[in-house]
């Protein structure tokens, strides 16, 4: 199928191969399980039982629950308890996003294009995700993510390293069952570090460059490949603008809003 898909990719697009160092691995949306789930994935059904961090519209702490219990949709489709949530955008020096395609084997959303790492700190944990102080507990749960979902080495990342941009809340039903409602937090972070995707997590990765990203956004839409609606969400306001800043990205003040997208 790869060998397929391929051929139907526009030449200017494979000139611009080596902007997109795996864009050989990209496949056809058709086998990803989009509205159902034929059967859970062992490793993604034990997760469910982390506990996330509830909070109210304006991010303050309320309680906890279970990662099932903030994924399921209710008895006539509304959207689950919100709760906190991160969204990591990580660049090479080369200033290239890292775009992953989350993993067929995923609760929400599987098959989907998405920034690098998309997470929840948890609830209860050491060393403490929950703590806010200078944002300390969401880079630690970053951290940790990017080792389960990319296997990047936590000593490979400062906490300081992440540049923490602003905050977003949104809600969206994956299908039938489960969906999203977050307060997500945007983090930037730009360094090479080596990655070694978690294929339970991750189905495969691709670094696009600003210049490079309409092509490959039409290449995927094209073949039926949509984005998260978070990361659409991001991509369609504030992405590009900060993109274009990542030379400059001290410079940025942290924006306390919490935008409703």
């Amino acid at each position: 199928m790869a060998g397929k898909v391929l051929r139907k990719i526009s030449s200017s697009i494979l000139n611009r191969a080596s902007n997109w160092p795996m864009l050989n691995e990209l496949s056809s949306f058709s086998s990803v399980r989009m509205n159902q789930h034929l059967a859970m994935d062992p490793t993604q059904a034990l997760l469910l039982q982390e506990q996330c961090i509830s909070v109210d519209t304006n991010d303050k702490a309320v309680g906890n629950l279970s990662k099932e219990a903030a994924h399921l949709l209710g008895p006539d489709g509304q959207l689950p308890p919100l709760h906190r949530a991160f969204s990591v955008f990580l660049f090479n020096t080369k200033n290239e996003l890292l775009m992953q395609q989350r993993s067929n084997h995923k609760i929400t959303f599987p098959g989907y294009y998405t920034n690098s790492c998309c997470s929840h700190p948890l609830h209860n944990t050491t060393p403490d995700e929950a703590e806010e102080a200078h944002h300390v507990g969401i880079r630690r749960a970053a951290r940790r993510r990017l080792e389960i979902e990319l296997g990047i080495s936590p000593d490979s990342i400062e906490l300081s390293d992440f540049k923490i941009l602003t905050r977003i809340i949104y809600g969206a039903p994956s299908d039938a069952k489960w969906g999203e409602h977050e307060v997500d937090y945007i983090l930037f972070l730009r360094k090479d570090v080596p990655v070694k995707p978690n294929p339970n997590e991750v189905s495969r990765v691709v670094f696009v460059s600003l210049s490079g990203f309409q092509e490959f956004q039409g290449y995927l839409e094209k073949n039926n490949i949509p984005f998260t609606p978070w990361f659409k969400l991001i991509l369609n306001s504030h992405l590009k603008v900060w993109w274009n800043q990542l030379d400059n990205l001290e410079r940025i003040e942290y924006d306390p809003v919490i935008h409703s997208l």
